[in-house]
């Protein structure tokens, strides 16, 4: 996989995740849709949760933009399942425990976490366009108000 620099224009590192299920979801399953790749770092944690939360309130918005909402985090399919459940959320969420995907989105590496230097997930988003590349990229989250930020830009760039 690629080296974690994102480049606006440039083609979207592809992939191939199991989701909460277990099923195999990879980009080339969204040819033509705009797809919303948001990375986190753990299910059911604060952040993570009003997140999440905040993408499931606003999914018809996102359909209406013939978009999809994906989070990956290093979780299970079963933690997944469990945070869906626990939450009635609308988005599919990829588990990737190797961090593969992560390293090749830039969303994994040294990060600051209370005053100690660990590695981890930088809550971040990709917004991929139709034709499979990097439309938009959001490096560092903060979570809350991020779901409207990411639909807004979305709604700017649509044709």
């Amino acid at each position: 996989m690629a080296d974690g620099k994102i480049t606006v224009g440039e083609p979207a590192p592809p992939f191939s995740l199991p989701d909460q299920n277990g099923e195999v979801v990879s980009l080339a399953d969204f040819a033509g849709k705009w797809v919303v790749l948001y990375f986190y770092p753990k299910d059911d944690t604060p952040g993570c949760t009003t997140e999440a939360c905040q993408f499931s309130e606003g999914i018809e918005a996102f359909s209406g933009l013939d978009a999809v909402v994906l989070g990956v985090s290093p979780d299970t399919p079963a933690s997944h399942q469990k945070f869906i459940a626990k939450y009635d959320l609308k988005v599919t969420l990829l588990s990737d425990p190797q961090h593969e995907v992560l390293r090749a989105y830039g969303a994994w590496g040294e990060k600051k976490m209370y005053g100690k230097t660990v590695q981890g997930v930088t809550r971040s988003t990709v917004l991929i366009d139709p034709q499979g590349r990097i439309a938009h990229h959001w490096p560092n989250v903060k979570a809350d108000g991020h779901a409207d930020a990411v639909r807004a830009k979305l709604a700017e760039l649509r044709p």
